[in-house]
């Protein structure tokens, strides 16, 4: 299949105009200024129209929390427990929650879903395609990430339990604990493995899973609101020498030196939200802006079901009008999501060898409800 013409969005802010991609084996083969040699393929004229890739919201947790259900359609908070990094998102995922749906008919081709914030150490977050009706086959890495928790969340869940963690003090050392605790279980193993004679420790699901963390294979999610948390888990970050990422980051525009000082990555949002609880007191639209400016890599988010998946490219918009530059506001909902949440050697770019994402618009995509009107996903025409 040839896509040619219109002006084609790489997704790292490079732009072709009157350009082609060709899609061949369900990823992109080429993609070029000017025509595509005739190879005889069926051609779709994109001319005058707008070519992204397809967009990722990098964080949510659609199919954790699912559409019109109550406690039935909610897997996403294991309360019972304040650390839990063993729990997969893919055993709690339902591909068949109306969002996925909804995702795909505004161009969210891919999503990076997990569990949500009761607890410090939350679990593995997964990133995955939104067609599909088997969790199995719509993966693109599991784990992509793990979540931990700071603030408001894991405190108000278990003061009420009046169990341990109910101050931020807490909360950290649940966290440092069970990585100091992981770090002693992968040194006891490697020697294991070098000595014939040691024997290796018994099997912990908990160490075992925050080991690859700790090699950093496995990115370092960390939900916070408040600057001081965000501190916290930059301190954290640093200790262990972890590949960390800011999820939400609310306050980041009190603190956007520090950081970019760090070399942490934000994932902002959600955008469209009220400041309905106190860690939201300081929320403000110009945080993505300002961070932006102070050289921190930034991606977009709607934290669905919190805000419908189906506003991510408006809360863009709304970015954008707060002040983002307009040059990156595609990348944050594909290249640069993608590179935060370590994909992007699959998606979030119209490059050869990745993923056959492709977005058509016959008008500004970054707005409100404004839907492709073609989608292709993994090489495949749905619309």
């Amino acid at each position: 299949m040839i896509i040619q013409g219109g002006t084609i969005h790489i997704g790292d802010g490079a732009v072709i105009r009157d350009g082609y991609i060709r899609l061949e084996g369900g990823r992109i083969a080429a993609v070029g200024q000017g025509s595509c040699p005739d190879r005889g393929e069926p051609v779709l004229d994109a001319r005058g129209k707008i070519v992204t890739p397809g967009f990722i919201d990098a964080h949510c947790h659609v199919g954790m929390w699912e559409e019109g259900l109550d406690f039935e359609g909610d897997d996403g908070n294991e309360t019972t427990d304040p650390c839990t990094p063993h729990l997969r998102a893919i055993d709690g995922v339902n591909p068949l929650d109306r969002a996925f749906e909804e995702a795909l008919d505004y161009g969210i081709t891919t999503i990076v879903t997990g569990p949500g914030s009761a607890n410090p150490v939350a679990g593995q977050i997964c990133a995955m395609k939104t067609r599909g009706r088997v969790v199995d086959e719509m993966v693109i890495k599991a784990p992509v990430g793990m979540k931990f928790a700071l603030g408001e969340n894991p405190k108000g869940v278990y003061s009420e339990k009046s169990q341990t963690p109910v101050t931020r003090m807490a909360i950290a050392a649940i966290i440092r604990g069970e990585l100091q605790k992981a770090k002693r279980y992968w040194e006891d193993c490697q020697r294991a493995k070098e000595d014939e004679d040691t024997d290796p420790p018994e099997l912990d699901a908990k160490c075992e899973a925050l080991i690859p963390v700790l090699t950093r294979q496995v990115k370092a999610h960390f939900h916070t609101h408040r600057a001081d948390d965000i501190c916290t888990a930059l301190r954290i970050i640093r200790e262990f020498g972890l590949d960390g990422v800011i999820v939400h980051g609310t306050e980041g525009h009190l603190i956007p030196e520090t950081i970019a000082g760090a070399g942490v990555p934000v994932i902002c949002g959600p955008v469209i939200s009220t400041r309905g609880k106190p860690e939201l007191r300081s929320l403000e639209r110009k945080n993505a802006a300002v961070l932006l400016r102070a050289g921190v890599e930034v991606a977009i988010n709607t934290d669905a079901p919190e805000v419908p998946i189906d506003l991510l490219a408006a809360s863009v918009a709304i970015a954008v009008k707060a002040g983002v530059p307009r040059e990156k506001a595609i990348p944050l909902i594909s290249g640069s999501a993608a590179g935060i949440c370590g994909i992007g050697d699959r998606v979030g770019r119209i490059a050869p060898g990745l993923d056959g994402d492709i977005l058509i618009f016959g008008e500004d995509p970054i707005g409100l409800l404004v839907k492709p009107e073609h989608i292709f996903v993994d090489g495949k025409q749905l619309r």
